[in-house]
């Protein structure tokens, strides 16, 4: 077993148990955090508390991880472009079309099916079942970096990276129109769609802090080619947040709807650069995956047309 100890700050005073555990360890359901709490695993000042419990400022929580248990999700021979591995950690370079996670309608084929197959057992348990501790991810028809920890000290403390903000992601997409300016910022808050509960939205009430930094790197007239470093990271947010300002992603069906002609299979978005502190060494690293060969082609044909 493995456990998470940390103390409540005043922001929290008040709060239910279940709902500060959640916010601490976002990689984690809320319903496995109760079914924790529950089975007596969670312990504020050394006593367990039921779920509903309201936490007091320099209350100390510990989180007692069970073991975990064998998934039952296939490992497939998958190749896969790792850009770098070690024993706490690889690097993938996901590929167009590839769902991160089994879901409805994709229990095979995805990129943890892949894992499970490469690291044959060397892998991170969390929300009690063994599988790739695939802290963040990306749409099926974004490309690029991904990170995957092996065990659950890697696994927390990339988490509690992308929890304060602080690994570098940079994305190279192509967008429709011309940005007028060479960088900018968006700084709008995402959430649910208000009526299309498949998409995300600007969501000024409901939503959560979301910003893009973009840069232009290239101009073809009708489009324009962009880098987008997330100081957050929400869902599908450089797709709202470009189109929200009349920029939306090529291809991207979801957000545009505006015709193209270079027949392309979902948006045009590629996460290039990643970095952040070891979870190991305790040294910055960063890797860069480089532009898939559809991405290439489509920029040769724009210069081209120019």
């Amino acid at each position: 077993m493995n456990e998470v100890v940390f103390d409540i700050s005043p922001e929290m005073e008040e709060e239910r148990i279940d709902k500060c555990i959640s916010s601490y360890m976002e990689d984690l359901s809320r319903s496995y955090i109760q079914k924790v709490i529950k089975e007596g695993n969670v312990f504020v000042n050394d006593a367990t508390v039921r779920a509903n419990y309201r936490v007091k400022v320099d209350d100390r929580v510990r989180f007692v991880i069970p073991d975990s248990v064998e998934p039952d999700i296939p490992a497939q021979d998958i190749p896969l472009d790792v850009l770098y591995e070690d024993r706490d950690l690889l690097i993938v370079n996901k590929p167009k079309g590839m769902v991160v996670h089994p879901a409805p309608g994709h229990y095979e084929g995805t990129l943890v099916n892949a894992i499970m197959y490469h690291c044959k057992g060397g892998l991170s348990g969390i929300n009690g079942v063994m599988r790739p501790g695939i802290v963040h991810r990306i749409d099926k028809d974004t490309t690029g970096s991904i990170i995957v920890c092996k065990n659950d000290e890697a696994h927390n403390a990339v988490a509690k990276l992308l929890k304060t903000h602080d690994i570098t992601r940079r994305y190279r997409a192509v967008v429709h129109g011309n940005v007028k300016d060479a960088r900018g910022t968006v700084d709008a808050p995402i959430g649910r769609h208000p009526v299309d509960r498949k998409k995300m939205a600007i969501n000024e009430q409901n939503g959560k802090r979301a910003v893009t930094h973009y840069s232009v790197l290239e101009r073809f007239g009708k489009y324009t080619y962009i880098e987008c470093e997330l100081e957050t990271g929400r869902t599908h947010q450089i797709r709202v947040h470009m189109a929200s300002i009349g920029h939306p992603l090529l291809g991207d069906a979801v957000y545009s709807g505006r015709k193209q002609p270079f027949h392309l299979e979902g948006q045009v978005l590629h996460a290039m650069t990643i970095g952040f502190v070891h979870p190991g060494s305790g040294e910055y690293v960063e890797f860069e995956a480089p532009l898939p060969a559809y991405f290439e082609a489509l920029l040769q044909k724009l210069r081209t047309n120019t």
